[in-house]
C-alpha cells in the first residue's frame, strides 16, 4: 500500500480536532537474550545492522515527517535509530526517555502524550511486547489487511505508522488509524 505522507489538519480531523501521527519502530534484530550480556545493553546482531538503514532509506522514501524522535535507552535502540537516521533528509531530534525501556503500551502513552504536546507527529522506537500490544491496541480503523498485519505481530526493524484524529492527549484504545506498515520482509 502506496503511504499518504499528507496529515490530518483541523478541517479534516472527523471531530475538528487537529490530529497527529504516531510512527512505531520496533528495534532491529538483537543478539540472542541467552549471552552473558545485561539485557539493556545487548546490541545489534549482524541481521539487525543490515535491517536499520532498510528501516531508515523506508522512512525516508514513504515521505512521511517527524518532529521528533522517542527511543528507548537501551543499547539496541539506540544503534537501530542511529542506523536508521542518515537516511533522512533532514533527521529530527532524538530524546531517549528511561521509561520507554521494556515499557507496557500505558507508559508508552504517557510518554507520547507528555512529550508530544504541540507537536504534529513523532517516531517511538522500542521494544517487544509493549511497542506491539501499543501498535493493536491503538489501531481500530484501516484497511481490513494492515489492521490484520498489525494484529498479527511487529517483526524486528518494523514500522507501524498511526493516525490519531483527537491529537496526543486523545490517545485511547482504537482511536487511532493504521495508515502504512513496513517490514524488512516486504
Amino acid at each position: 500500500m502506496s503511504p499518504n505522507p499528507g496529515f490530518r489538519t483541523a478541517s479534516s480531523a472527523p471531530d475538528g480536532a487537529v490530529g497527529c501521527r504516531l510512527l512505531l519502530v520496533r528495534h532491529a534484530k538483537a543478539v540472542p537474550k541467552d549471552l552473558p550480556i545485561d539485557d539493556f545493553d545487548r546490541p545489534l546482531s549482524e541481521r539487525g545492522k543490515a535491517d536499520a538503514p532498510r528501516t531508515g532509506r523506508w522512512l525516508a522514501d514513504s515521505g512521511f515527517t517527524c518532529d521528533l524522535v522517542l527511543c528507548s535507552p537501551a543499547r539496541r535502540t539506540r544503534e537501530t535509530w542511529q542506523l536508521a537516521a542518515p537516511a533522512l533528509e533532514d533527521p529530527p531530534p532524538v530524546v531517549y526517555d528511561d521509561r520507554l525501556y521494556n515499557a507496557a503500551p500505558s507508559m508508552l502513552v504517557t510518554v507520547l502524550a507528555e512529550r508530544g504536546t504541540g507537536l504534529s507527529s513523532l517516531v517511538l522506537v522500542g521494544h517487544n511486547a509493549g511497542i506491539h500490544e501499543l501498535a493493536a491496541g491503538l489501531c481500530g480503523s484501516g484497511p481490513p489487511d494492515l489492521l490484520e498485519r498489525v494484529r498479527a505481530g511487529f517483526p524486528t526493524s518494523g514500522v507501524v505508522v498511526v493516525d490519531i484524529p483527537g491529537g496526543w492527549e486523545r490517545l485511547s484504545p482504537g482511536s487511532g488509524t493504521v495508515a502504512a506498515l513496513w517490514s524488512p520482509a516486504d
